[in-house]
């Protein structure tokens, strides 16, 4: 088993998917009713699937591009911009080194300044922030077979025994994390080459099975946050 893409449920997955492709030289592959920008084994995929439902109340997740220099970070800005992003308010100060984004989708993304000794080594997608408890990031590091690289408090994060991007959650307002409703517009995407086997393994850590999908399940995390589980086909 293993995480294909982290996914966004949008208005226009190909916009979306050339926005992301762009910004961090990748393809696109193109699928029915969406669009996968692929990762490789140190870096997390990106899906953009054709909605019309969108995403309700603030997002759960949010991406941290990182950059190598001043000029790269000013570089990896501008192109965000030339390619349909936005600067986006979150209520920064002006003096924090990273420099805050949406897409053209109003997914928020963070130009990380460079020297930052957390994502070093990282590549160009860093991180995947979420808002979750420390409970979900111990789940995920044991579903996914990930190493724990930090855990303080409610902050944890996980990466693949390859390096690579990182996936971290803390609960950023001090409160644990709300249910969120099954199709809230934003989930990990996870490919398995036994569906039985590892469904129930997910079940024994403490997922929770939803609905049947095409060719797979979704299913809940404990903090309620959705997530799909598929047939990796390419391996039949």
């Amino acid at each position: 088993m293993r995480l294909e893409a982290v996914a966004f449920d949008v208005a226009d997955a190909h916009a979306a998917a050339a926005f992301w492709a762009g910004l961090l030289d990748r393809e696109v592959v193109t699928e029915p009713g969406a669009a996968l920008v692929p990762g490789d084994p140190t870096q997390v995929g990106l899906r953009f699937v054709t909605s019309e439902r969108r995403r309700a109340g603030r997002p759960r997740l949010h991406l941290h591009v990182t950059s190598r220099s001043l000029d790269d970070q000013q570089r990896i800005v501008a192109a965000a911009l030339r390619l349909g992003g936005r600067p986006h308010e979150v209520g920064q100060t002006g003096e924090e080194g990273f420099v805050v984004l949406a897409d053209p989708e109003g997914n928020e993304l963070c130009v990380i300044e460079p020297g930052n000794t957390y994502l070093a080594g990282t590549g160009d997608l860093g991180e995947v922030t979420c808002e979750g408890t420390r409970a979900v990031g111990l789940f995920w590091r044991a579903a996914l077979r990930w190493l724990l690289v930090w855990d303080e408090g409610e902050q944890t994060a996980i990466q693949s025994p390859s390096g690579g991007t990182k996936i971290a959650w803390d609960s950023w307002d001090g409160s644990p994390a709300e249910p969120q409703e099954p199709r809230n517009g934003q989930r990990f995407d996870l490919l398995s080459t036994d569906l039985a086997v590892d469904r129930e393994r997910l079940l024994s850590l403490g997922a929770t099975s939803v609905a049947h999908v095409a060719a797979g399940v979704q299913l809940l995390d404990p903090d309620g946050s959705p997530f799909t589980l598929r047939l990796d086909h390419k391996t039949d």
